[in-house]
This record gives C-alpha cells, sequence and structure tokens, in this order.
C-alpha cells in the first residue's frame, strides 16, 4: 500500500485506527506535523506538499478529523495533483462556534470539489461535526457519504482502534482510484 495518514489536531495517540494502520502495513506512513497541538494553516498544507511529493507514486491520504479539512486545503491551494484518492474519516468543523480555538487557523472548509476520488465517514453523534455538516463537506468534495451511526469522532477514546470496516473502505477506494 502507498497511503499517507493525515492527523488533524493533536496527532492520533496509540490506539487510534492511523497508528493501528501504520504499525501493521510498511506502506502506511504519518504526515508528522511540526506542532499538532497549535496547527499553523500554511505550515501543515507546506507539510502535507513535501509528503506527497516525496511519494515514489501517487499515495491515498488517510485523513482524520482537521487532517481532513488540511487535505481539502491544499487540494485549493496547490491543485491537488499527485494524489490517488483521498479517504476522509470525521471531518472536523473548524467553523463550528465550539471548535478548539486551537484549530482556528483554519478558518474556513474549502467547499470545493477534490479532483480525486474520496470518501467521507461521519458519525451521527461526532463532537467536532454535526452530520448535517459532515453531508455538505461530503457534498462539496464530491465525495461518497458513508455514515457509521452513532461513532463519536471514530478515534481511539471511540473504540476505533484496528478498525477493520475502515481498511475495507480504504481498499475499496484504492480499487475506486486505480479504475
Amino acid at each position: 500500500m502507498n497511503v499517507l495518514t493525515v492527523p488533524g489536531l493533536w496527532n492520533s495517540g496509540p490506539q487510534h485506527w492511523q497508528t493501528h494502520w501504520e504499525a501493521k502495513h510498511a506502506g502506511v506512513r504519518r504526515v508528522v506535523q511540526r506542532d499538532f497541538d497549535h496547527p499553523e494553516r500554511d505550515e501543515w498544507v507546506a507539510t502535507l506538499d513535501a509528503a506527497i511529493r516525496s511519494c515514489p507514486r501517487p499515495p491515498l491520504l488517510a485523513a482524520h478529523s482537521l487532517g481532513c479539512t488540511l487535505v481539502a486545503q491544499w487540494a485549493l491551494e496547490r491543485g491537488g495533483e499527485g494524489v490517488a484518492g483521498a479517504f476522509l474519516v470525521a471531518p472536523s468543523d473548524a467553523e463550528a462556534p465550539g471548535y478548539p480555538v486551537e484549530g482556528r487557523t483554519f478558518t474556513r472548509v474549502p467547499l470545493q470539489a477534490l479532483p480525486f476520488p474520496s470518501i467521507v465517514v461521519a458519525s451521527t453523534n461526532d463532537q467536532y461535526v454535526s452530520i448535517e455538516r459532515a453531508r455538505v463537506f461530503a457534498a462539496a468534495w464530491g465525495s461518497r457519504l458513508v455514515v457509521i451511526g452513532d461513532a463519536g469522532h471514530i478515534n481511539g477514546a471511540s473504540g476505533y482502534g484496528p478498525w477493520p470496516e475502515g481498511e475495507q473502505l480504504l481498499m475499496e477506494l484504492r480499487q475506486e482510484s486505480s479504475d
């Protein structure tokens, strides 16, 4: 596999599905930001761009939370070339009044169609995005939306460690991007 995981605000801890997938698959590696606790949009976009350009072939992006916004921002600013597809899980709403102040350098969520295949996975009870807003993101990005019910923020704290169902969706995206 050729996958870059793209964590969001505060990174992804040891019980997170991104961390499990990185340990399980040799071809899955993390985009490491200088500071996960205090994101700077321009710096994060540049770091993601450098990680994508370092791949020998177009990677799939497996993003979580603010990482989904980062992928959309990168595609808007850098054109989206060099990516096979994006798996966007629990996209957080940085515009919501209750969103953590640390993530506010992402002042708006880009709502342009992504130039590559994508899947948005959303929960009906995510504290960082309403299901209605997740539907708006998926529609704007041209993504297939998969709603998995009451799953919290779809992270380690919500019980999504190894997450084989997520891996299956990622494999579907990989197949779709190679067709």
